[in-house]
């Protein structure tokens, strides 16, 4: 399974998708966008799932796909 998460840079200024919590692959500004992208990745790449992290880099949430 793959894993994909949602998780603030080191400002908490900006959001990274990261895959596997390796590289991250995009940035952005808000939150939500990214957490959208994260969904859209994962959706494709079944079975996965998808850790939402909150700005204290704590899991908040996980989707499974």
């Amino acid at each position: 399974m793959k894993e994909y998460s949602v998780v603030p840079n080191k400002d908490a200024t900006g959001w990274f998708v990261k895959i596997e919590d390796v590289a991250p692959t995009d940035e952005f500004d808000e939150r939500d966008k990214a957490v959208e992208k994260a969904t859209e990745i994962a959706e494709q790449n079944k079975p996965s799932r998808v850790l939402i992290m909150d700005k204290n880099h704590e899991v908040e949430s996980e989707r499974k796909f």
